[in-house]
């Protein structure tokens, strides 16, 4: 699980939730003032219909596991892919067979699919075409993910407007048919429904869909990077380039401190 995540979201929860607490205990209210059906309907419901117009079905249908895959660690670690790098390399300056050997151990897909195209003897410039092709497209579908969650982020604030605009207008609509004293009383009941429904859309929009959407962006960009590094790994396997040389070359993609020498 990915600790960030859950930490400021549970953060964000708490604060925003203590805050509704402490204001509704001032004002001698209850917190379920909070609560409107309708208005949690208008912000959800016209939120995703509208994702759903700008985005295929499949891809709308895909919201929940986009969700799930922000609260996930990344699988790999640059440092640990580094090492196997230099491990296969290794194998494969002895022969085929104990570089199809020292794969069958490898987690990373990405890397194991392009020992099994070097093992097939695939020339280096088709390997890096396809490799290249893989890593671009894989690039495109993560972009086009957190694009979704964007929108997401960005229909949600203008639904809860179309919400209290609705409760606006039942407002006066419902002025006209008060009587006497009751003018104020309807008058401030119906304004704060209204004004529930713009809440929803903003604590939706700036607590889940757009960091949600940050997120994405910041995993593709890891992922890019081990990508590049795997790509750069299997040419340098693919020529039997010496371990030293990989690990030199291979230490430029991760940080200064998760390097390690050829000694370690």
């Amino acid at each position: 699980m990915d600790i960030a995540t859950i930490v400021g979201l549970v953060l964000g929860i708490i604060l925003i939730g203590g805050s509704m607490f402490l204001e509704s205990a001032n004002s001698g209210l209850s917190i379920i003032n909070f609560w409107s059906t309708s208005s949690m309907m208008i912000v959800l419901g016209g939120t995703l219909s509208a994702t759903a117009i700008a985005f295929r079905l499949n891809e709308v249908k895909n919201v929940f596991g986009l969700i799930k895959f922000v609260f996930k660690r990344p699988s790999f670690k640059l440092d640990e892919l580094v090492d196997d790098i230099v491990n296969l390399g290794e194998a494969y300056r002895k022969d085929r067979k104990s570089l199809e050997a020292a794969s069958q151990n490898i987690k990373n897909r990405f890397l194991k699919d392009g020992i099994v195209f070097i093992v097939q003897g695939t020339p280096k410039e088709d390997l890096r075409t396809i490799m290249h092709t893989r890593e671009e497209y894989r690039e495109r579908r993560e972009q086009n993910e957190a694009n979704l969650m964007k929108t997401l982020g960005t229909y949600s604030p203008a639904f809860g407007m179309v919400g209290t605009l609705i409760g606006l207008i039942m407002m006066l609509l419902g002025m006209g048919s008060a009587e006497g004293g009751d003018v104020a009383a309807t008058l401030g009941a119906s304004m704060s429904v209204a004004l529930i429904t713009t809440f929803y859309g903003a604590v939706l929009a700036n607590l889940l869909f757009l960091p949600f959407s940050e997120k994405i962006n910041s995993r593709n960009k890891e992922n890019t990077i081990a990508g590049e590094l795997v790509i750069e790994g299997l040419l340098l396997i693919h020529q039997k380039k010496h371990p030293i040389l990989i690990r030199d070359m291979l230490n430029s993609y991760i940080p200064p401190a998760l390097r390690k020498t050829s000694e370690e």
